[in-house]
């Protein structure tokens, strides 16, 4: 009798797990493959006279689908993921190139559609040697040769980190941390390689310094870091590894990271990083733009 009633409670108990597993299939609603996908590109400063842009290389994708939540940009073995369905990608081979970018559309349950665009880009740019040498210990005797150069932030120098308005030209000018102001935040452990072929390594040592809400808004939810008025201090993340180019807009040299990729404290933003001074010895000095264009972030590194 025992067994029976054993038997009857199992079975109960499997027929509570089948219609609760019944439930879950119908909770993303209708499932629909994203469709009509639009895919449009501006080259930075194309115009009748020039028609493959300004020589900087940067494009501007801009792209729409019925039934899209979210979009992903793939160049070669580089990736973009946006859910506003607009993308700057940045590039950088000299002279007028061909380039392939698929665009994957993605909807509810993971379904996607994917189109193909290509575009002709101009690039001009190639970097001075010194920068390069001075970045990733590019060497001319070898020029083929894979290098790389680890960064840290440089604690120990005054305003090594801080903020001032967008398209200032002086230092840290409305806030800079003092020496080893900002020890234990998860900023000072992290360290940057840039490699000559493009390869951008970032170790975290399991956590990072970032401004609240952009890391959560594009990195994920906050779920062990501490939160410090517009800061997130110690927030959770892996070592990952990204890409850059240097580029040189207005004449300006700058540092294009791949998207979500930073250097000491996330900002969001195009995670391009001018470089404001390198002129002193094994080190740099460099700003970006915030998400909200709402400061300029400023940064001095040095080499490890």
């Amino acid at each position: 009798m025992k067994n029976i009633k054993n038997s009857y409670i199992i079975l109960f108990s499997l027929m509570i797990a089948l219609y609760g597993c019944q439930e879950n299939e119908y909770s993303f609603g209708e499932i629909i493959t994203p469709s009509n996908i639009q895919v449009t590109a501006e080259i930075a400063g194309a115009d009748a006279a020039n028609p493959n842009g300004d020589g900087t290389g940067e494009v501007k994708f801009m792209v729409t689908a019925d039934n899209a939540l979210s979009y992903k940009f793939v160049h070669g073995a580089t990736e973009y993921v946006t859910l506003t369905g607009e993308q700057n990608i940045i590039f950088s081979n000299l002279g007028l190139n061909t380039y392939t970018v698929s665009v994957i559309a993605s909807g509810t349950a993971g379904v996607s559609s994917t189109k193909t665009i290509q575009v002709d880009v101009l690039a001009t740019y190639s970097a001075p040697e010194e920068l390069k040498t001075k970045l990733f210990n590019f060497d001319p005797a070898t020029p083929n040769a894979v290098t790389s150069r680890t960064w840290k932030i440089k604690a120990s120098k005054d305003k090594h980190f801080g903020l001032g308005p967008v398209g200032g030209t002086k230092n840290a000018e409305w806030y800079g941390a003092g020496p080893d102001e900002k020890a234990g935040v998860g900023m000072y452990d992290d360290r940057f390689t840039f490699s000559s072929d493009g390869v951008f390594t970032y170790i975290t040592n399991g956590d990072i310094f970032g401004r609240n809400p952009y890391v959560v808004n594009d990195l994920g939810p906050n779920t062990d870091g501490s939160v410090n008025g517009a800061d997130i201090e110690n927030y959770a993340y892996e070592d990952y590894v990204g890409s850059f180019q240097l580029t040189a807009p207005g004449g300006v040299e700058t540092i294009n990271l791949s998207s979500k990729s930073f250097i000491a404290y996330y900002t969001g933003g195009n995670f391009q990083y001018e470089i404001f001074d390198r002129g002193t010895p094994n080190e740099l000095i460099l700003k970006t733009t915030d998400a909200n264009s709402e400061f300029d972030w400023w940064f001095t590194i040095e080499i490890e």
